[in-house]
């Protein structure tokens, strides 16, 4: 697992050092500083495809706040085919996963 997550690290900063990553002015001023410090700008835009899906198309899943939270921590690639799988954050504590899976959730 460790090697998996290492080559979703590389592709994402990979991705980011050839300027694809998302822009951050994309993201609310309360959850850009979130997005930046869990490097999720790397592989998530807004409204398009990146590495990872869009967070409108995660919104559109419906998952509940509690589900985007345990998928942060522990993605479940079965739930995207086509994508690379997601390496697990487990570095990003609950109180930051329940605002970033609010803020999914409110996108329509």
């Amino acid at each position: 697992m460790k090697t998996i997550s290492k080559f979703i690290m590389t592709v994402a900063l990979g991705v980011a050092a050839f300027g694809f990553e998302a822009k951050a002015e994309d993201f609310p001023a309360d959850i850009k500083p979130l997005m930046q410090k869990y490097t999720c700008f790397a592989c998530h835009k807004v409204d398009a495809r990146l590495v990872g899906p869009a967070y409108k198309d995660v919104a559109k899943k419906k998952y509940s706040v509690d589900k985007i939270v345990a998928l942060i921590a522990k993605p479940q690639p079965s739930n995207w085919p086509g994508y690379p799988p997601m390496a697990p954050m487990t570095n990003v504590p609950k109180e930051d996963a329940v605002k970033l899976a609010k803020y999914i959730i409110s996108l329509k």
